[in-house]
């Protein structure tokens, strides 16, 4: 499996410029003019204030930073899209195609192996030749197809952490909730560091959890999250993509808090928002069309894996009703898992 070798500390997507030259070498060949690079997003859509815009985020930074570079972002609007818009931006020419998630991998297995000229990359998915029968790249023998995978387990519990230490000096019912869309490793990954780090921190707490079934409709993640709240819940982690912005909703409603997921989404409800579990999609979509573009960075069959230690996973703002304590609290879990010391599981 390929790693992240070095990746600067990622507050901005500024910084991305620097921290390519690790993952595509020293030495590298002279940009070649005239690269193209497409994205094809899962039903979330562009405008999901998350998952998929944060990919978009990326594929706009590639744009303004490679010289000569040309972009095409391709919407789908529901799953029967995602085998035809590959196939479209394949049959143009398209240098690199990226597919936004781990839901997307069948039909991009498909039509990788229909273009093997062409490369692939694919965001939330181990590329890696394995024993599972369901892995559709191993199964199709594809090489040409890199895995943008995350540690998304690692920020998890830290955000568990933080919300079993504010239960803890609230009092009360020790419950807190997490709400996913569909029962997936990507979601599941995230549900399983959420619950280790939490009762690390709150020895008794209780984790409910709920799955929407839907990574859209805001109204069942809501409900989901509502019933969590009726049970006792004090805390709302949003796994669900648009449709978990029910789930912060609801927690708003109730005056709990809320945490976000993939980007920052303090902003949305700034008196209820404990914090978010950040994954860096959008520095995945540019170091891979970076590595490609390069001629030396791209390696089809194996994955960029970020986690905490290369900052491609992070917390978002943390809520400045918390205390410093706390927070001191869980930067030394942080470091303890840069270190090594302690290892979040990644399945529930």
């Amino acid at each position: 499996m390929k790693k992240v070798r070095f990746l600067a500390p990622v507050v901005a997507l500024a910084a991305m410029a620097v921290v390519a030259v690790s993952l595509v070498g020293t030495g590298a060949a002279a940009p070649k003019a005239g690269y193209s690079a497409g994205l094809v997003s899962d039903v979330g859509r562009f405008n999901d204030k998350g998952f998929n815009q944060a990919q978009l985020k990326g594929l706009n930074f590639a744009k303004a930073h490679i010289s000569g570079l040309a972009t095409t972002a391709v919407e789908s609007h529901s799953a029967g899209d995602y085998l035809p818009n590959f196939a479209s931006l394949a049959r143009k020419g398209t240098q690199i195609i990226i597919g936004a998630g781990f839901l997307l991998a069948a039909q991009e297995a498909t039509v990788a192996k229909q273009f093997p000229n062409t490369k692939f990359a694919i965001t939330d998915y181990d590329v890696s030749p394995k024993t599972d029968p369901g892995n559709p790249f191993a199964k199709a023998g594809v090489k040409n197809v890199e895995g943008l995978t995350y540690a998304t387990q690692e920020n998890s519990y830290l955000v568990g952490c933080l919300a079993g230490l504010m239960v803890k000096k609230q009092g009360g019912d020790q419950i807190i909730g997490f709400v996913g869309g569909v029962k997936i490793p990507p979601v599941d990954a995230f549900l399983a560091g959420y619950q280790a780090g939490a009762k690390k921190c709150d020895p008794g707490i209780k984790v409910l959890k709920g799955y929407s079934q839907d990574f859209i409709d805001s109204a069942k993640c809501k409900t989901v999250a509502q019933n969590q709240i009726d049970a006792g819940s004090q805390v709302e982690f949003n796994v669900a993509g648009p449709c978990g912005l029910g789930t912060l909703d609801a927690a708003n409603d109730a005056g709990i808090w809320g945490i976000g997921v993939d980007v920052d989404q303090y902003s949305l409800h700034p008196a209820h928002i404990l914090t978010s579990a950040v994954k860096r999609v959008d520095t995945g979509v540019y170091l891979a069309i970076k590595g490609a573009q390069s001629g030396t960075g791209f390696k089809g069959g194996g994955n960029l894996v970020f986690n905490l230690k290369n900052n491609g996973v992070a917390l978002g703002k943390i809520n400045p009703s918390v205390p410093a304590s706390f927070i001191k609290q869980v930067n030394k879990l942080r470091a303890q898992i840069v270190a090594g010391k302690i290892k979040p599981p990644a399945k529930p």
